[in-house]
Order: structure tokens, then C-alpha cells, then sequence
């Protein structure tokens, strides 16, 4: 039986932006995060994190210390009763560092490798899924592998929507202050069985 999944952005979505995580210490939760992964649980969705990490490529830290990040992600989640199906990152930069993770690679937002991956994986139906994120690389992304996004106002999103609005080639379903606005929203219209036509966002009704 295929699945469904709603796709999560992390920094800027899930945890605070903080520019590049180089240190364990940096890595903070955004408020109700573990409580719209919980919700989502609930609702039948796998929620499965997407992130690039091109600080890898760039030698700012290593791919050990996001696994570390990612060990405790996990952690405060299954503390909190919520539950992360996988987690999949990109450690690359075309331009950047050397080999291995100097590369031009299909997993890098906007590319759409890692959501492909993840449906080859975890057997989802991608038509039944979401994305949540605070960037265009996000948006994009999803686009691309035929999957409506959500954008957050948390992150690099309010800027976004404020300032280079004309950038958002892949038009968001919905707006939304932060992730727990966009899991609510994405519960209560799939269980309403809306067509996938995009909704406006808060400001525009």
C-alpha cells in the first residue's frame, strides 16, 4: 500500500536558522515543532525531514556532527511522543570543497533527489503528499517532484514573502506563520478532500 508523507525543510522550518549548525550547542527547536510532528503522526503521515547541508562540503563541520544533530532531533521528538520516519540530508555544493562533496548532485534543493529517494524508500504515493518549508529551494523542490508546498513565515520565509516575493517561480498552496499552522492546515484539507488548487494565504483573504 503506498503512503503519505509530509516533507519537512529543518533550519528555518523545524529548528531556528542560525546560518550554518557548526556546533551541537547552536541547534535549537522552533516553538511547536515536536507538537506538528505529533500532529501529523496522528493524522497518518510520515513526516520525513529534507535538508541541505552544504556546510559539510564547505569544511565547516562534518558529517558526524549532523548525524549528532539529527540523533538529537530524534531524541526530542521521541520525548515528546512524536516520531521522525527518516531523515535524509545533502552534503554537497557544486563549487564547493572537493570530492566527494564537491558535486553536482540530484539530491541538493531544488533538485528533488532526496524527496524521490525517500518515495522509492518508504513507498509513497508522492500525489498524497506535502512539503513545509521556509525557502524557494524548498518550494522548488517540491515542484519538481510533483509535490504541493507550504511556505512558512519562520526561517528565511517572511523575508522572502516581503521582499522577493517575484522570486516564487513555484507558487506555495498556502502561507503560513510556522509549522504548526502548516501541518494544521495540511491535516484539515486532506481530510476534506480538497482539489489541489492553491489556497490563498492568510493576507489575501
Amino acid at each position: 500500500m503506498t503512503q503519505r508523507a509530509i516533507f519537512l525543510d529543518r533550519d528555518g522550518t523545524i529548528s531556528e536558522e542560525v546560518g550554518y549548525v557548526n556546533h551541537l550547542s547552536r541547534y535549537r527547536l522552533m516553538p511547536n515543532s515536536l507538537e506538528a510532528i505529533r500532529i501529523a503522526n496522528g493524522a497518518g503521515f510520515k513526516v520525513i525531514v529534507t535538508t541541505n547541508q552544504s556546510g559539510v562540503a564547505r569544511g565547516y563541520f562534518s558529517e558526524s556532527l549532523v548525524h549528532q544533530v539529527h540523533a538529537r532531533l530524534t531524541g526530542w521528538a521521541e520525548a515528546a511522543g512524536a516520531r521522525l520516519d527518516a531523515i535524509y540530508f545533502c552534503p554537497h555544493h557544486p563549487q564547493e570543497g572537493a570530492p566527494p562533496y564537491r558535486a553536482a548532485c540530484d539530491c541538493r534543493k531544488p533538485r528533488p533527489g532526496m524527496i524521490l529517494r525517500a518515495a522509492r524508500e518508504h513507498g509513497l504515493d508522492l500525489a498524497r503528499c506535502y512539503a513545509v518549508g521556509d525557502g524557494l529551494v524548498d518550494l522548488e523542490a517540491a515542484a519538481a517532484a510533483g509535490v504541493p508546498g507550504v511556505l512558512v513565515l519562520t526561517g528565511y520565509g517572511r523575508g522572502l514573502v516581503e521582499h522577493q516575493r517575484e522570486r516564487l517561480r513555484a507558487q506555495p498552496l498556502r502561507i503560513v506563520e510556522d509549522l504548526l499552522e502548516a501541518v494544521r492546515f495540511i491535516v484539515g484539507r486532506d481530510s476534506q478532500g480538497r482539489d489541489a488548487n492553491r489556497i490563498p494565504a492568510a493576507g489575501e483573504r
